[in-house]
């Protein structure tokens, strides 16, 4: 259990030592200020591949002023799911100083995102460029996407046998969601992160004991799109940091354990205009959801392209054991959607309304690369915007035990369906591709075609177990 394991590194800031909130730097100046005033011995310069693994080199802090005029150089094929080949030449990570936060587990360590550059010019295939450049076309219409993220993950263990098991030995109820004792008894990692989050400045309001076993969320305020894709990748490498200083794994594989609940990572969008005005809202909308026509437009947009989105906010093979698997959960729900639809607060939609003025998608996943996530979210709703797409009435099923509706597509059931449909969407192509010839849509594409024929090819145990002696 999580409260018996001694962490293993000494060197970890004490949880209950009061750190002021650094403010964040704004321009080169003041991040190398920054850096002195918190007493920085190390910097990562950080940013994630394709897949959305984190990717780092450690900066000591006298090289600060060399990171700003140069970035760092990478060797962009060894990084993974880039677009590199080992004769291109370097991926120069250029640092966002606004990014700069102190990482509160580990005395003088901090972190600060980075956009890769190819020579000189912002690389197309690097996720956080892709949703930089959404954005800052956004800022041309005096649009600004806000979003608030809500991780799930399993906190486990490994047995003797080398398998994987909940870190709770005692965590083995069919519905422990917000279990007090299931919470208690991890109290110690759940109480670490949040005392964490805090101390970045994120405003942590909330931590729970998910529907699942070993299955925890923690909520932290919304803030701009990038500002919260930034936080989702420091927030996963935390805490899965401070689970192995405990002996301990954090997955954020969606769906670990086929007979439980698998982790989301939900996202509630909403647009506002320069001037600080929510545009999503109208406390008059006939529907009576609280939703404008331009939210209803940006829900109808996301809507129609809800296979080739999901093709991007659930990435991976596993991911598709979680979407609509509600009748192998111990819990009797998947808490995830199963076809393109919304509603007011209902939990098995896929886009919900759970007040006026913001749509969650939860149509996201655990594993998502959150900068892709919200790129593709983005685009199909302004999609939906442009062309005042109505999405009809809202679906108040419960679409966990009805039939399926008579309007919303079905999901994609595979990743390898998934991957066909970002492929074939003319609006995503666009939206992602380089100079919109859709390169990147393809280089995905046969990214995850390949990660799936992988999969298919690999001989489980289900198949052995299945027709070994009966065929």
């Amino acid at each position: 259990m999580p409260t018996r394991t001694p962490p293993r590194t000494p060197t970890r800031t004490p949880t209950r030592t009061p750190t002021r909130i650094p403010e964040v730097p704004r321009t080169a100046d003041e991040f190398v200020r920054a850096v002195e005033r918190d007493g920085i011995e190390f910097v990562l310069a950080m940013f994630v591949n394709v897949d959305g693994r984190p990717c780092c080199k450690l900066v000591p802090a006298a090289a600060v002023p060399q990171l700003l005029t140069d970035g760092v150089g990478f060797a962009g094929h060894a990084v993974g799911s880039m677009g590199q080949s080992p004769a291109d030449p370097d991926l120069v990570a250029v640092p966002d100083v606004t990014s700069y936060s102190v990482l509160p587990w580990r005395s003088g360590l901090a972190v600060v995102q980075c956009d890769p550059h190819v020579n000189g010019a912002p690389w197309p295939y690097a996720p956080r460029v892709i949703l930089r450049q959404a954005l800052a076309a956004l800022a041309e219409r005096d649009l600004v996407l806000k979003v608030g993220a809500e991780p799930e993950y399993f906190l486990l263990r490994r047995t003797t046998e080398g398998g994987i098991t909940v870190a709770d030995p005692e965590d083995t109820g069919a519905r422990p969601c917000y279990d007090a004792r299931g919470l208690g008894r991890s109290l110690d990692h759940v109480a670490e992160v949040s005392r964490a989050l805090g101390r970045l400045g994120w405003g942590n309001y909330s931590n729970d004991h998910e529907d699942a076993n070993g299955q925890f969320e923690h909520n932290f305020a919304y803030a701009d799109a990038l500002v919260t894709a930034d936080r989702v990748v420091v927030f996963r490498y935390l805490v899965q940091m401070l689970a192995q200083d405990a002996g301990l794994i954090a997955t954020f594989m969606p769906k670990p354990f086929g007979h439980l609940t698998g982790s989301g990572l939900h996202l509630h969008l909403s647009l506002w205009d320069t001037a600080g005005g929510e545009l999503f809202r109208d406390e008059q909308d006939a529907r009576g959801l609280g939703i404008s026509a331009l939210g209803y437009a940006f829900i109808g947009g996301i809507l129609e392209h809800a296979p080739g989105v999901v093709g991007l906010t659930c990435p991976t093979v596993n991911s598709y054991k979680r979407l609509g698997a509600r009748d192998t959960t111990a819990s009797g729900s998947s808490w995830a959607p199963t076809y393109a639809t919304y509603g007011g607060n209902n939990r098995t939609q896929l886009l919900r309304v759970p007040a006026p003025g913001r749509v969650e998608a939860r149509c996201v996943d655990s594993s998502a690369n959150p900068y892709l996530a919200m790129a593709a979210l983005l685009a199909a709703g302004l999609d939906g915007v442009e062309r005042s797409v109505d999405p009809g009435p809202p679906n108040e099923a419960d679409l966990e035990v009805s039939a399926a509706p008579q309007s919303g597509a079905p999901l994609p059931g595979t990743l390898a369906e998934a991957a066909e449909a970002v492929r074939r969407d003319a609006v995503l192509r666009a939206a992602f591709g380089k100079a919109d010839q859709g390169e990147f849509v393809d280089f995905y594409a046969k990214l995850k075609h390949a990660e799936f024929a992988e999969y298919h090819r690999a001989v489980s145990a289900w198949e052995i177990d299945r027709y070994l002696t009966t065929v």
